[in-house]
């Protein structure tokens, strides 16, 4: 009897399937649908692998590489489907039952390990459930290379993780590598900007990231960011099955994908253009237009506008030098067509910066030639000296009261401005303000209470009408601005005590996603800094170490070695980058920059 059940059971599960099938076609006609049963989320599983994982002198003839799944399996990404070391061609694919065949256009190399990535590529066919991902390891010649390295590629500004950029390494150390040859080893990160290069040979190298937007596996900067390592990398670590780093995990797995171990940190930048020339020109107004650069930290010699004096020329360089803003100071009519000369230092042919006189033509704007005769046409900028004052209740203390015209004065009386208050008492009180122009925009002024701001109390600005007049030879309206201090019981503050600070360093505070910047301080000494009004929840501070001082964060120069400024998180002691800020509550935080920037 036991025998014939040991043979009846494996029978049972064929039996039923078929039995299964005889019975819906008995009921084709019945009007109950069959329920789908449960939602398939499991991924795709590798049956059969061709060649074997670490197979030797693989032809380098129509090699063909074949994957076969326990189910239909579709390609998503056919990028994904990534060899290392690159070939000039992409890898080819063609779908047969389950099996994933990959094929190439021309013949690898003789005696060169090379490794498959299916990471990102694969997923099934019904519920698009994602493959995790496969690196085959194979050899045309007599050994497989069986060294790795690992580490994560992040944005220069945010820290954030950059999916799907493209690591490479390079024996050949010359700077110009990177643009020219594609690399002898490569990889692409995954959702965590995680990278492990793996089968490599035992060398040295030169390690670079890159955003390859045309997918030709080398670095175009005009369109693409890139990232570098400043010295030379060589593996220390050997390819085994046990290796966590080497395993591939689902990405929606937190915990076993951020316990991954990384060697090496790369942050990508966008380099600024080295090539010097006027890029852009354009009239914006009847005397206002503006000319922007190719690069950075343009250098002019003198402009000029045919037929205008040069003491009514106003310009400004914006802080990054790379546009210029040009002003005409006369309210007579203008021309329908300025000549703008500007000298400057361009580019030439041998890419050496040399004296150039340009000539633009700036054509005004047709909607200025429209006549505006009725009243209803003409608008409050076509009469008066446009402005705004800008005081955020959060931010006054720290910014003050912030007036901006909208063309630059030729004639100005700040000291008719007057500032007063009001105690919770209704009890009025005039008091005295500073008042400055923006060092970065002429148009810009800040002006200040010399009395500090306190809760309960009701601040005015006023601003006479005619006191001030602008380029268009209009003058200014009247305007009074009312501000108070947050009165919400609710809002907490955040002390920040900085110490160790022996450079000149930018402090952001950023909200939760870390997408938006709402308080900013830049310091270069020993102070604490406060953020008063902030609602409850969690908060983050980048700090960017500002080498040249210059007040923003510069990006990278590949060619020059040159890394972005460095952006850091503050941690708290429990490794995370969120302070944590509940309601009615002032938390104090000491940060030593030495330390972290050390």
């Amino acid at each position: 009897m036991k025998k014939f059940l040991e043979k009846l059971i494996p029978a049972i599960p064929i039996g039923l399937v078929l039995g299964s099938v005889f019975f819906s076609h008995s009921c084709a006609n019945t009007t109950t649908p069959p329920s789908g049963g449960p939602k398939d989320t499991i991924p795709p599983v590798i049956m059969k692998l061709y060649p074997a994982p670490g197979t030797k002198h693989v032809p380098v003839h129509k090699t063909n590489l074949e994957f076969t799944f326990d189910e239909y399996v579709v390609v998503k990404d056919p990028q994904s489907i990534f060899l290392s070391p690159p070939m000039e061609k992409a890898p080819k694919y063609r779908m047969k039952g389950k099996t994933l065949i990959i094929y190439f256009e021309n013949d690898l190399d003789s005696n060169r390990t090379y490794t498959l990535d299916l990471t990102n590529a694969v997923a099934d066919n019904n519920e698009g459930n994602m493959f995790p991902g496969y690196n085959l390891a194979f050899s045309t010649g007599a050994d497989v290379d069986s060294m790795y390295i690992t580490g994560i590629v992040q944005d220069c500004n945010t820290l954030k993780p950059i999916k799907g950029a493209t690591v490479m390494l390079y024996k050949d150390q010359s700077d110009s590598a990177v643009f020219l040859q594609r690399p002898v080893a490569a990889g692409k990160t995954d959702d965590w900007g995680y990278f492990c290069l793996r089968n490599i040979q035992d060398t040295v190298y030169r390690l670079f990231a890159i955003t390859d937007a045309n997918y030709d596996n080398k670095y175009d900067a005009a369109t693409e960011q890139v990232a570098f390592f400043d010295s030379l990398v060589r593996p220390v670590n050997r390819v085994r099955d046990s290796v966590p780093e080497l395993m591939k995990y689902l990405m929606t797995d937190t915990l076993a994908c951020q316990a991954r171990k990384t060697e090496y940190a790369l942050s990508l930048f966008k380099e600024t253009p080295s090539t010097q020339m006027i890029d852009n020109s354009e009239r914006v107004g009847e005397r206002t237009a503006y000319i922007t650069f190719m690069a950075p930290y343009a250098r002019i010699d003198s402009l000029w506008i045919t037929g205008v004096p040069h003491d009514k020329i106003i310009t400004q360089f914006n802080i990054k030098q790379d546009s210029l803003e040009i002003w005409i100071n006369d309210p007579a009519p203008q021309p329908d067509t300025l000549y703008l000369n500007v000298d400057y230092m361009k580019t030439d042919t041998l890419g050496n910066l040399s004296p150039f006189v340009e000539e633009i033509k700036l054509v005004k704007p047709k909607e200025l030639n429209v006549r505006k005769s009725a009243r209803k046409d003409i608008k409050k900028e076509d009469t008066t000296a446009v402005f705004t004052v800008s005081a955020e209740p959060e931010n006054v203390e720290q910014n003050g009261f912030v007036i901006e015209f909208k063309y630059p004065l030729v004639e100005s009386a700040f000291d008719s401005i007057s500032y007063r208050y009001l105690n919770p008492r209704q009890q009025e009180t005039k008091s005295r303000v500073t008042i400055t122009q923006d060092s970065l925009n002429l148009r810009r002024y800040i002006v200040r209470p010399v009395e500090k701001f306190l809760p309960g109390y009701e601040y005015f600005l006023n601003i006479p009408g005619r006191k001030f007049k602008d380029i268009n030879g209009f003058y200014n309206d009247s305007l009074e601005v009312k501000v108070t201090l947050p009165n919400d019981e609710t809002l907490s503050t955040l002390s920040l005590a900085m110490s160790g600070v022996h450079n000149k360093y930018i402090v952001d505070l950023l909200n939760e996603a870390k997408d938006k910047v709402l308080r900013t301080y830049i310091i270069d000494s020993d102070q604490t800094l406060l953020f008063p009004y902030l609602k409850a929840g969690k908060y983050s501070i980048r700090i960017t170490e500002d080498v040249n001082r210059n007040g923003i964060v510069d990006t990278g120069n590949l060619l020059e070695r040159k890394q972005p400024e460095k952006v850091l998180f503050y941690k708290l002691d429990d490794g995370t980058d969120f302070i944590d800020l509940p309601e009615k509550t002032e938390i104090s935080q000491s940060i030593d920059i030495g330390e972290m920037f050390r």
